[in-house]
């Protein structure tokens, strides 16, 4: 360590909520520190130096870079707050004025570490990948697109700068990586397939090097990954962005597209509604926001955080016991989550915690559900909760199905 630089305080933006970070060695690189705080944690490879570190408030992930990257990426993050869910959250920018702005060491984004996630280069590399390569299209096609629909250039999709992690018979990807994005108010059609293309090279490289770093020809590398990410992205795009032509008379279309988009997991903004010709047709055109829909009805009905897929499957079991409940009103339907939460979800999650071997207990309750639903099918009756977690147990905690 410079002992002229020993003590040297930095610039902090700090978000609410998250400590201070004044105790850690600003006065040296994050490479270099040895410090009591260091965790090691799961990661990918990183372009810049990148370490975690442990608080009472949770667990950080730190990131050296120059300082214009530093402010654009917390800048991006912090704005993408609002719009999507599936991005890092940012805790603190730090800069230390004493370096010169161009340094590596000049700054550094501090972001909350994303739980019960693990980087997209273990999935692609691991023996798991065949089964879930159709899962990895769809999760990265969908972030893509969610992104785009915010108006968010990402610049350098990659392996390197995702994370997955299990949703409910799903996978979701994370966004943790935005010092090369940028915000606009929409993106036009070549700015997306600029990025879509950034994605497909991207994927392509690391791919190929994934394969000469197991030893294998590249003839067998997965090179059409990236083209496969935008066929998928295509699909769900233009099924967002269509137009339809209906009749005047024909408003249950219109209930249609927006259970539709309800069921691909996407909010409703605005539904416009147009005149076509001398009045007796209408264009209908929705503005699609995140993809959140089932969350964010889970969070309003019960107070629980969870992906949107987890949601879906946590959903059918509420409304499930709300029928069996005989609740119909909405102050029914709000009593009746309580008695849910109180008599059904947190005790088989608190048995989850502590026997499960996973480490999402919302994903591990989801794969419960599952395997209760098969046993009612074989038995052609329902199955308590504590009967389906005992066979669930007996059989080695089975999770969803694979495939694509």
């Amino acid at each position: 360590m410079d002992t002229q630089r020993a003590g040297l305080v930095p610039r902090l933006v700090m978000q609410p909520g998250v400590p201070d970070f004044l105790d850690l060695p600003w006065d040296a690189p994050v490479g270099d520190w040895a410090h009591h705080r260091l965790v090691e944690m799961p990661t990918g490879i990183h372009r810049h130096p990148v370490v975690f570190v442990a608080y009472p408030q949770g667990l950080f992930a730190i990131k050296e870079l120059p300082r214009r990257f530093a402010e654009n990426e917390f800048a991006v993050l912090d704005s993408l707050q609002d719009r999507t869910r599936r991005c890092a959250r940012p805790a603190a920018l730090v800069s230390r004025p004493w370096l010169d702005h161009r340094e590596e060491q000049s700054s550094a984004v501090i972001t909350h570490y994303v739980p019960h996630a693990f980087p997209f280069r273990n999935l692609v590399s691991g023996d798991g990948f065949g089964p879930r390569r159709g899962q990895m299209l769809d999760a990265v096609a969908g972030l893509l697109v969610e992104l785009h629909l915010a108006g968010c250039y990402w610049g350098d999709c990659s392996l390197s700068n995702l994370l997955y992690r299990f949703d409910a018979g799903a996978i979701e990807a994370v966004m943790i990586d935005a010092e090369t994005s940028a915000l606009y108010p929409s993106l036009s059609e070549g700015q997306r397939l600029q990025d879509l293309e950034v994605m497909r090279e991207n994927l392509a490289g690391e791919m190929a090097d994934l394969a000469a770093a197991a030893g294998e020809d590249i003839d067998l590398a997965d090179l059409q990954l990236g083209d496969d990410v935008i066929s998928r992205y295509q699909g769900l795009w233009d099924e967002l962005n269509q137009e339809l032509v209906i009749a005047r008379d024909e408003g249950y279309r219109i209930r249609e597209r927006l259970e539709k988009l309800n069921d691909l997991g996407f909010c409703v903004d605005d539904v416009i509604i147009e005149p076509v010709e001398e009045g007796s047709l209408i264009r209908l055109r929705t503005s699609v926001a995140g993809r959140s829909f089932n969350a964010d009805r889970l969070r309003d009905l019960t107070g629980l955080a969870a992906s949107e897929n987890q949601a879906r499957v946590i959903l059918s079991d509420l409304h499930y016991f709300l029928a069996r409940a005989g609740a119909v009103t909405e102050t029914e339907k709000r009593v009746g989550a309580v008695s849910w939460l109180t008599r059904s979800f947190q005790p088989m999650v608190s048995k989850i915690s502590q026997e499960w071997p996973g480490g999402d207990p919302v994903q591990g309750y989801t794969d419960l559900l599952h395997h209760r639903l098969a046993m009612a099918k074989e038995r052609g009756s329902d199955i308590a909760n504590v009967e389906a977690f005992a066979s669930w147990a007996a059989t080695g905690f089975p999770g969803f199905p694979l495939g694509d």
